[in-house]
């Protein structure tokens, strides 16, 4: 059965949705089975695979909102499978809140696909709210993007909170499964300080790869590919596949 690992940090520019669509790319390279699933209204990890969020028939608002089989909304791509988004999913939070169990819409979507896939990957929006309490209630683990720039730990301990409460209430198997340091100045003491301080508050978590900054990174999304595409030779692919392979390894070890 296949893992369901949420993307997440309600600070925006963190590197989460590059993270998503890289991470599930250089996954598919290596020959697991992934399914990219864009439940952020901004549908920015669509447009990062190739999919044209104007032309989809089915997004994750019909799959959540409308109970369409999520089967016909997967999209297939040379860089592994996505649940597009569009941008309707915006008002989905307005109106799950009269649902029964609004928090456990997407879970209800994403299970039945759960066998077909090695692993599942959420982009939640870059904030706490309702998309991204139903993105930790579907969850196994919890990736967070961490940059490696001032105020990196500001609001985590917001994040930490919620994860908390919702492995209490609403989901018992949630955990964090790692934590990615991106945007890595290695010209500057300070990004070094600030990985050694994530480190310590998240011991045994972060992964040794670290994203550098990179132009490659941010480059590839405007031609609708991941960067291991894109540029396979860069700093940024190269760091990406580093990853996937300790992702790869903790799903063998079953560390999730």
């Amino acid at each position: 059965m296949g893992k369901i690992i949420a993307v997440v940090n309600q600070k925006g520019g963190v590197g989460k949705t590059t993270t998503a669509v890289n991470l599930s790319a250089a996954l598919h390279d290596l020959g697991l089975k992934t399914l990219l699933c864009d439940f952020d209204p901004q549908a920015n990890a669509t447009s990062g695979l190739g999919v044209d969020k104007r032309k989809i028939k089915y997004s994750t608002y019909d799959v959540t909102i409308n109970g369409v089989d999520p089967e016909k909304a997967i999209v297939h791509t040379k860089y592994g499978d996505i649940l597009p988004s569009a941008a309707d999913l915006a008002g989905a939070a307005v109106e799950l809140i009269g649902e029964n169990h609004r928090e456990l819409q997407l879970d209800k979507a994403l299970h039945p696909l759960r066998d077909q896939y090695d692993i599942i990957f959420v982009d939640c929006p870059p904030s706490l709210e309702l998309l991204t309490l139903n993105g930790l209630c579907a969850a196994d683990g919890i990736l967070i993007p961490v940059q490696c720039e001032y105020f990196a730990l500001e609001g985590l301990s917001d994040l930490m909170s919620t994860l908390r409460m919702v492995k209490r209430r609403m989901n018992p198997r949630l955990d964090i499964f790692g934590v990615a340091l991106t945007m890595y100045d290695g010209r500057t003491n300070f990004s070094a300080q600030v990985a050694q301080e994530v480190r310590k508050h998240f011991p045994g978590k972060v992964f040794a790869a670290v994203i550098p900054r990179n132009v490659r990174l941010a480059e590839a999304p405007s031609h609708g590919i991941p960067v291991t595409e894109y540029d396979r030779t860069s700093r940024g692919a190269s760091a990406y596949r580093a990853m996937a392979e300790e992702v790869k390894a903790k799903l063998e070890r079953g560390s999730v």
